[in-house]
């Protein structure tokens, strides 16, 4: 199962972070969530951007939880050379997270 099975997400840039919001179909899904995006797992499906720190942080009113991820964007949004340099499209890469 793929996260992007029991959840959507959206995503953008804050500097040099990049922000990803993980909102979950239904309740099950946001237990699940909860349970599989750790910082730690996070962090290592996001090797090869070379973060320095995932920050996870739930939201149980709306069923989601906002992801931070330090260092995400080599330097700043307006400063790096990625194809993604605004972080607009991290959030489908974190969708194929196998849970």
């Amino acid at each position: 199962m793929r996260l992007a099975d029991i959840a959507h997400a959206r995503s953008g840039d804050k500097g040099d972070r990049a922000d990803i919001g993980v909102f979950a179909y239904d309740e099950a899904g946001y237990a699940r969530i909860k349970q599989a995006l750790t910082p730690e797992r996070v962090r290592a499906h996001f090797a090869w951007l070379q973060i320095t720190a995932a920050h996870v942080y739930p939201l149980d009113n709306l069923l989601a939880v906002k992801i931070v991820l330090d260092g995400a964007l080599s330097g700043n949004a307006a400063r790096n050379l990625r194809s993604d340099n605004l972080g607009k499209t991290i959030a489908a890469a974190l969708l194929r997270m196998e849970l």
